[in-house]
């Protein structure tokens, strides 16, 4: 779908748009091998957000667009969802360089990876089919978070994950927060005006040890918001998270399988697709099948549809509904440690 040498390419997603052609959205880096460094990493202040289009699903624009740009770091993992009236949304989250001068000056406590400081999360919208962008909107810094960006600010809720548009009118997000030095968990937070205000709901899952982070939200055909989670300090266990009152409280058991992170789709038929990526040998793409209500995730059968991975550093997949009962399945790849690309498989669905 799309492979550049020169770029480190990450972290996609998926929609259809109102014309009906298809938008993936990804982060996209400098390959810092071609600087003469020794590899490259999750966090870079020359990230940013592009897209390219097909019309589908096989034929893709070679030349990727420019989606977002941060005016003052890299960006991480453009999650697309589109509303039912036609609006993109696309959240994410940056990180900054501050050079050494500065940093005794940052407030603590603050959140660094790979020399990087992080400056939370962010949402931008489009109304005219990704054409162009507004923005960034900031979502609201939650309790749980005990971190400051490098701006002196509470962190602004962040995660990377599938939003929802209920059957009532929000728009359901679960994000993360460090609620503690080590670990975070899993918060709902719920728009009401499109994803321009967000405020917080509840507390998904916690635990005083496991970290919950990654994590995509769906709402059943009966009203229960799942939501499901990647987790550490679990043995990479998938976990699933449930409501049953509208997003006031949550319960959370693990799935029994390892998968990091997962992402559903709602099929034709009221069944869930459920994507995932799969960081152990043979390193690839997994999927199942569930029930509309998602309560047979313990029978599922498990369905591989990548097992050619060249290690870890793959997955993050992204799925959407085409034509004639099929679903392109949309992640990134690796194959013998070579250049991380953005690849898709069409699967057909079988009654």
């Amino acid at each position: 779908m799309y492979s550049d040498t020169a770029f480190y390419s990450t972290f996609p997603s998926v929609v259809k748009l109102k014309n009906g052609e298809l938008m993936v959205a990804f982060r996209r880096a400098p390959n810092r091998i071609i600087f003469g460094e020794k590899g490259n990493n999750h966090v870079d202040h020359n990230s940013y957000l592009v897209s390219v289009k097909s019309k589908d699903g096989e034929n893709w624009v070679k030349t990727p667009q420019l989606l977002y740009a941060h005016a003052f770091g890299g960006s991480q993992d453009p999650c697309l969802l589109r509303l039912k009236d036609g609006t993109l949304l696309c959240t994410s989250y940056g990180w900054t360089t501050v050079r050494p001068e500065g940093i005794p000056n940052l407030k603590q406590p603050y959140f660094e990876a790979g020399g990087y400081i992080f400056l939370g999360g962010y949402v931008v919208r489009s109304v005219d089919d990704g054409r162009t962008w507004q923005g960034p909107y900031y979502p609201p810094h939650i309790i749980p978070e005990r971190n400051f960006n490098a701006y002196g600010m509470p962190v602004p809720a962040y995660n990377r994950g599938a939003l929802y548009e209920a059957k009532d009118g929000r728009i359901l997000w679960i994000v993360a927060a460090h609620d503690s030095i080590k670990k975070t968990s899993n918060y709902l937070l719920a728009s009401k005006d499109k994803g321009l205000t967000w405020k917080y709901v509840s507390e998904v899952a916690k635990d005083a040890n496991a970290s919950f982070n990654e994590a995509s939200v769906y709402e059943t055909p009966g009203g229960d918001i799942i939501g499901f989670l990647r987790t550490a300090n679990m043995d990479d266990q998938a976990v699933i998270a449930r409501s049953k009152d509208g997003g006031k409280t949550f319960s959370w058991e693990p799935m029994g399988f390892q998968g990091h992170p997962l992402m559903a789709t709602r099929l034709p038929d009221n069944r869930v697709l459920l994507v995932y990526g799969y960081r152990h040998e043979p390193y690839g793409i997994r999927a199942r099948v569930l029930n509309a209500e998602c309560t047979d995730w313990k029978t599922s059968k498990e369905f591989v549809l990548r097992d050619d991975g060249g290690n870890t550093d793959i997955g993050y997949p992204w799925s959407v509904v085409l034509p004639e009962n099929r679903v392109l399945v949309v992640y990134y790849f690796n194959k013998a440690n070579g250049s991380r690309h953005i690849a898709g498989t069409i699967i057909e669905i079988q009654p």
